[in-house]
């Protein structure tokens, strides 16, 4: 994530910010978790605590619609025209990105713990204790009234 991106999400912390870059709009970080939550888009992981998840031009009226609809704050910027808002839709005080964020943080890192969870048993598979390991989580399940 480059430097100016950085800043402009420093000067509007509660805005969804989308950047265009070619043919699609990307979101980082806080943002992304945002779009992920709403439209199951997947996140990709940058490092460093980074994460960025992006969709296509033509996905764009619906991301707003939804958007709107959530009264959450958001801007369309253009890499190419120097980083120049196209757009900007501000709720001012009845902004929901804040709360949209602590729904959607929790919701995926809900499922990045299941993807880990799913990505050791698929490593796992073929271990000797591997159907002790499953039986404790069928148990659990079975506890809770899942199965």
């Amino acid at each position: 994530m480059n430097e100016m991106i950085k800043t402009i999400k420093e000067i509007h912390p509660k805005f969804v910010c989308m950047f265009k870059i070619g043919a699609f709009y990307h979101v980082y970080n806080r943002d992304s978790y945002i779009l992920s939550y709403l439209f199951n888009y997947k996140i990709k992981d940058l490092g460093s605590n980074h994460k960025e998840c992006g969709f296509p031009e033509s996905a764009l009226p619906k991301v707003m619609t939804k958007l709107e609809n959530n009264k959450i704050n958001y801007l369309l910027i253009d890499r190419r025209n120097n980083y120049d808002v196209d757009r900007e839709e501000d709720y001012k005080d009845l902004n929901k990105y804040e709360k949209n964020y602590e729904k959607a943080s929790k919701y995926i890192n809900h499922k990045f713990r299941i993807e880990n969870i799913t990505q050791f048993l698929n490593e796992n598979i073929n271990e000797k204790d591997f159907t002790g390991i499953l039986g404790k989580m069928e148990e659990i399940m079975y506890e809770r009234g899942e199965i």
